[in-house]
């Protein structure tokens, strides 16, 4: 089941992130992935349009939206490759005609996975605070 998130989900939704993003993105420094996680519980997750794919009154994974925006699609490593990510975006595609993203470069479960759905390249830019090159992506 897809539905809204509610705010006294938050730790879970962070603890969700931190053990995907440590897997797909190890080239992160420990300071900014802190940094971010602490931004996920003050700033990311209030502002934005945050749903939950739930399974058996556990929450599996989340994507986070701004606008036609995906901010953030996580899922619990366990539950890799079980086609949640997908049922997530499948189910914001119901909002947006044409969803974007920015994923690292680096990625190597994120970049293929937006690939793999459709997502095209279409600017590049190196990222200031990690110094790493960043994809903006969108659906045709």
């Amino acid at each position: 089941m897809i539905r809204k998130y509610n705010d006294n989900e938050i730790p879970t939704l962070v603890n969700i992130w931190e053990q995907s993003s440590r897997i797909a993105h190890p080239f992160l420094t420990e300071e900014f992935t802190l940094m971010v996680k602490q931004a996920m519980k003050e700033t990311y997750l209030p502002n934005s349009n945050t749903w939950v794919y739930v399974e058996a009154n556990n929450i599996l994974g989340f994507i986070s939206m701004i606008e036609n925006e995906i901010g953030g699609l996580f899922v619990s490593p366990k539950h890799h490759a079980k086609g949640i990510g997908t049922a997530l975006v499948n189910h914001m595609k119901q909002f947006h005609k044409n969803l974007e993203v920015e994923v690292f470069y680096q990625n190597k479960i994120g970049k293929p996975f937006y690939e793999k759905y459709g997502f095209k390249v279409f600017k590049e830019y190196i990222m200031e605070s990690t110094n790493q090159k960043v994809l903006r992506m969108k659906t045709n």
